[in-house]
């Protein structure tokens, strides 16, 4: 951090010590001693003491970062991937600095940039689609001195802030402080990951034992216990409901996911009162954990057959014997610590203990880590020494699974990571931060696993209890696992995801059924069911089908007025919308505005007005052509935009007669956009010449439906689908209503 630094080329720790120093040239800074370092509470009666905190948190943090990549020997180490899912380390190291300015920038806190190629070029980190589809375009990379100098005006620009910003306690959302805090909690985050991609360089390549000050060993020393595991023993958690999330008015800094409320009824499990040692999963691997494909997952088994892996990513076998790599030197196996794996390996492994012992050997859900957590009673700020391994107060390293009691299990928080079949979602109430709403949302697809309790580097936010990271399941992180014994019917794999939809075309058939209305023309379907009700008033409405009900919006709309509504659709990906938005979660995705802009969405029953009737439907996949048997006896039929998307519509409509009782409604909508890419053309009802003449839909539509059914209504709906803020197609559709003769 001193300027005489910056003139060498030896990357040494700047600054470890507790003396003062100058951090921008005009003023001097407080003692900053590295570690225990704990996230500030919000609240307070002085607003200058909290001036303080917050100065004093984001000096630690600088230099922690800082003290972490001067383990780097050679500038070179710099630009080499070692990760191949991530950035190579000049990037980390610049990213969290380019955060704090491109955020104050964003929320208009600040005015001028210090370096805007820089923070073009660092402002967006990486999280994969897959495991071998990272950009690999080629960056002009600014050297480390020019990012270190970068660091270090950033480091004064926003010291200069902190003194300045007007605070308000409790600090709220909305204020400077709170962007402050945001970059802090983003840099710790870095410390952590930055942590794993060092762990996978060479080791000559970084600094180590003599070569390391005092301060510097003490820092980062691994756990010096080690020998092989004791047995791993279950331990019942009894039934009881759980609260997640945190409210608004938390005294604590909070990621978007964290808030919102949640009480989950968790039956009784057991838990296994250790994590997974290497002694444990060790036994797995001589088995031939890697090589039988019936543990593992289709997403695990493509991750196999794309890595070749045959065991743990940080083993190493050497000489006929297991090493195990840590960040700063590798040793003999440690077969008391925890296995450290992606959450595809743990999946496998619960897979195969669950087989070897007839057990519901599974990995604990969200709510049964936190079901475990309060037996633990301390979290952090509040605690007064960390309790476990973790925060850096202990080691630079895993310990032994045994080595921190905490109540009745081992290791609740830190140590490792645990990972859990809970793909991450938001909670009721979620809502992105406006100066960061690329944090979280991206990760709900599914593809993402919670991880909790943090590990021996875990710091700030990242160490408590309502902290809320995942990663893609095939990410590597300090994390293991501890297993649970659950014998309900719940996947082991998943609980409830709520997917942040990226499909372009479901998200066009979301805002289309959900999205407000554009260009002065009404919800489609909303529109449709409303007239298909005028048109059929006076009829029984007990039973209604909706065929081809894509998102689910008509019938959620149709369930205003039925007991019971079949939703049936071809496309499983459309149908889980519904299912989703019925089970009373939130459905996000996301729409483009313009170029690579976008826009997030969020939709549910409730926001809609419709939560009191979703349990009236029944999703189900199926072919309009070759419907069950037992959809049938409907008062209603609605198929809506459906007959020229259907392979054989023909076919379609002489069997839906079968299915309405008589006098029942057949409502058809169609803009008969016939294409034979749906639909081969001798199919089609109409749109081409029969004998030479043209055959319209509606005249096929007549001649095929007339002997069984009488037309009631025929009129034109238009619709509006969105493709961007600017470019809408505007559609006119024939709604056509057929009543059911009763003879």
């Amino acid at each position: 951090m001193h300027a005489a630094i910056t003139k060498t080329k030896r990357l040494g720790v700047p600054n470890v010590s507790d003396r003062e120093e100058d951090v921008s040239g005009q003023h001097k800074a407080l003692a900053f001693p590295l570690v225990p370092t704990k996230t500030l509470l919000l609240t307070g009666d002085n607003v200058e003491t909290k001036r303080q905190e917050i100065r004093r948190y984001f000096h630690q943090t600088c230099q922690l970062y800082d003290g972490l990549l001067a383990l780097i020997k050679n500038e070179d180490s710099f630009f080499n991937r070692y990760e191949p899912l991530r950035h190579p380390l000049i990037f980390y190291f610049a990213h969290p600095a380019v955060f704090y300015i491109n955020k104050l920038i964003a929320g208009r806190f600040i005015s001028k940039r210090l370096d805007p190629a820089i923070e073009a070029m660092m402002a967006v980190g990486v999280d994969e689609m897959s495991w071998d589809d990272l950009n690999t375009h080629n960056y002009a990379w600014p050297t480390v001195e020019e990012v270190r100098a970068y660091r270090m005006a950033v480091r004064a620009r926003v010291d200069e802030f902190i003194l300045a910003m007007p605070i308000e306690l409790p600090i709220r959302q909305e204020s400077a402080a709170w962007i402050v805090l945001m970059g802090i909690e983003h840099e710790r985050i870095h410390l952590e990951t930055s942590s794993m991609i060092m762990r996978q360089m060479p080791l000559a390549e970084l600094r180590s034992g003599n070569e390391l000050s005092f301060v510097e060993q003490k820092l980062w020393a691994r756990c010096p216990f080690h020998g092989t595991s004791p047995g791993n023993t279950w331990k019942e958690v009894s039934a009881h409901t759980v609260r997640l999330g945190k409210r608004a008015d938390d005294a604590t800094f909070g990621w978007d996911n964290e808030y919102g409320v949640l009480d989950v009824k968790v039956n009784s499990f057991q838990a296994s009162r250790q994590l997974v040692s290497n002694q444990e999963y060790f036994e797995f691997v001589e088995n031939g954990g890697y090589e039988q494909k019936q543990w593992w997952t289709e997403e695990g088994l493509g991750w196999l057959a794309y890595t070749h892996a045959q065991h743990p990513r940080f083993w190493i076998l050497r000489d006929g014997a297991m090493h195990q790599r840590h960040l700063l030197d590798e040793t003999p196996l440690p077969l008391n610590w925890p296995v450290e794996v992606n959450c595809l390996e743990a999946q496998a492994y619960c897979a195969w203990k669950a087989a070897q012992t007839g057990l519901g050997v599974k990995l604990p859900s969200e709510s049964q880590w936190h079901a475990i957590r309060e037996t633990l009673l301390t979290d952090q700020p509040y605690w007064e020494n960390a309790p476990g391994n973790i925060n850096l107060e202990h080691f630079a390293s895993p310990s032994p699974v045994d080595h921190f009691l905490q109540g009745e299990f081992f290791d609740i928080i830190g140590n490792v990571w645990q990972w859990t079949r809970t793909p991450i979602q938001p909670f009721p109430g979620f809502e992105v931060h406006s100066l960061y709403d690329d944090f979280s949302v991206p990760t709900f697809d599914g593809r993402h696993n919670l991880m909790k309790g943090g590990s021996w580097i875990s710091t700030g936010n990242e160490s408590m209890k309502s902290a809320r990271y995942a990663f893609r399941r095939h990410f590597f992180q300090h994390a293991g696992f501890r297993m649970v014994i659950d014998d309900s019917v719940e996947s082991a794999i998943t609980e409830g995801s709520k997917i942040y939809e990226t499909d372009q075309s479901v998200t066009q058939y979301l805002e289309f059924h959900y999205g407000p209305e554009a260009l002065g023309v009404r919800n489609f379907p909303v529109a449709c069911i409303e007239r298909a009700m005028q048109h059929s008033a006076g009829h029984n409405r007990e039973r209604c089908l909706d065929i081809g009900c894509s998102v689910g919006r008509s019938s959620f709309e149709l369930a205003q007025y039925f007991a019971h509504v079949d939703a049936i659709d071809f496309s499983a990906r459309f149908i889980q919308a519904g299912v989703r938005l019925q089970q009373g979660e939130q459905v996000l995705y996301e729409i483009q505005t313009e170029g690579d802009l976008t826009t997030s969405r969020a939709i549910s029953l409730q926001s809609l007005g419709l939560d009191q009737v979703g349990n009236r439907v029944g999703f189900m996949q199926g072919d309009a052509c070759n419907l069950k048997p037992q959809y049938s006896d409907y008062d209603l039929v609605f198929a809506g935009n459906l007959i020229d998307r259907l392979y054989d519509p023909a076919l379609f409509l002489r069997g839906i007669s079968s299915r309405l009782l008589p006098g029942g409604h057949l409502v058809i909508t169609s803009p008969y956009t016939w294409l034979e890419e749906y639909t081969q053309k001798s199919h089609w009802l109409g749109g081409r010449r029969e004998h030479g003449e043209p055959l319209t839909t509606f005249e096929g539509l007549e001649r095929l439906l007339s002997e069984t059914f009488t037309l009631v209504a025929r009129e034109d709906l238009p619709f509006v689908i969105r493709e961007t803020a600017r470019k809408h197609q505007h559609t006119i559709a024939e709604m056509t209503v057929w009543r059911k003769n009763k003879n």
